[in-house]
């Protein structure tokens, strides 16, 4: 018998969050980033599903693109990093993949490159996030040369990443929206994340790229009415695999960092560090024991956790424990172990299957 842990996918949540985009952008279109092994949840499963949901998909790389390619994605593809070489160029044409430019090099290697046909291309546009993109008082001249160069399809988007869309108090999002619309050259434009789909409707404009919502969480700060309906697409879940009696001042796990102040119940779950779960995670995070809430007990394993279910009812060898996803907030997991849900589903290794539950 396989152990008990698995993530599954619901996609028909995910295609229920792509109908919450298209709520809150009509009028855009839709390009769904997919980037990190579709945030963990499965770069092919994902993309497979969004095809006739979205209008492009992106990825950070050309490795990702392939993968896709490869099996069978045929939606429209950007390379949201562009390329790191000029080799990579042709392959790129030859899958027609879509390219941001965001520098020097990047725009002289297309504009030199010999290739079997024109390639759709995004110019990045730093507007104040200082990662990636060109300066907005070069960036009319980067326009001009893609325009004028016999490798670039005459449908070029510019695009600019915001820094601080999640804080909607915060105004370093419109200080980069004025720069955005300070562009003297006229083209479809993006500029909206996930925080920008949610918090910030003037930045709607022709394309739109969440990620991070898709998968049914929110990136903003603090709660928001536009993010209320989205629905979890992952859930990860085990099973308790042993249960035992400690007396009150016993200790559990490894340093002992739990400590019983009354006669306790020990549930020992089937997931640890080594599948995805964070090791950083604190004691009293909550899981879910047969949807009943119970709290972590003692250090994350590489293999197991060790949970509190003194108070809970009919818990025994085989019951199911949900460590995130539906009727658990994946953020309220990630606040518990100091990090973001980010970074929890991305980091989700091979080991851990990916079970599709709902499509």
């Amino acid at each position: 018998m396989a152990r008990p842990n698995q993530a599954r996918l619901d996609l028909r949540a995910l295609r229920h969050n792509v109908g919450v985009v298209r709520r809150l952008a009509p009028r855009a279109k839709i390009m769904a980033v997919v980037k990190a092994n579709a945030y963990g949840h499965g770069a092919v499963t994902i993309a497979g599903a969004l095809q006739s949901e979205v209008d492009a998909v992106a990825v950070a790389c050309i490795e990702e693109a392939l993968e896709l390619r490869y099996a069978g994605i045929a939606t429209p593809i950007l390379l949201l990093e562009g390329v790191f070489e000029p080799g990579e160029l042709q392959q790129a044409a030859q899958l027609d993949l879509w390219l941001t430019i965001d520098n020097e090099h990047q725009l002289r290697w297309l504009e030199e490159a010999t290739l079997p046909a024109p390639i759709t291309c995004w110019l990045k546009v730093d507007t104040g996030m200082n990662r990636l993109g060109v300066t907005p008082g070069s960036a009319p001249l980067f326009f001009q040369r893609l325009l004028a160069s016999s490798n670039v399809r005459n449908e070029i988007v510019t695009c600019t990443h915001f820094a601080s869309a999640d804080d909607v108090m915060n105004q370093q999002t419109e200080q980069q929206l004025a720069k955005f619309d300070a562009l003297p050259f006229p083209t479809l434009r993006s500029a909206a994340n996930s925080a920008g789909v949610i918090g910030w409707p003037q930045a709607h404009y022709d394309w739109v790229r969440p990620g991070y919502m898709l998968f049914g969480n929110s990136p903003m700060l603090e709660p928001h009415v536009h993010a209320h309906g989205l629905l979890p697409v992952m859930t990860l879940v085990s099973a308790v695999i042993s249960l035992r009696d400690v007396a009150a001042g016993e200790t559990v796990g490894y340093g002992g960092t739990w400590v019983a102040t009354r006669a306790s119940r020990i549930a020992t779950v089937t997931i640890g560090y080594g599948d995805g779960y964070p090791r950083q995670a604190l004691n009293d995070t909550p899981v879910l024991v047969n949807g009943q809430r119970a709290r972590l007990a003692g250090r994350v394993s590489m293999d197991m956790i060790t949970v509190d279910v003194t108070d809970l009812e009919h818990v025994e060898i085989g019951s199911e424990v949900v460590l995130w996803g539906e009727g658990l907030p994946l953020a309220e997991v990630a606040d518990n172990a100091n990090t973001i849900g980010y970074e929890l589903t991305t980091r989700m290794p091979a080991r851990t299957p990916r079970i599709v539950v709902h499509d």
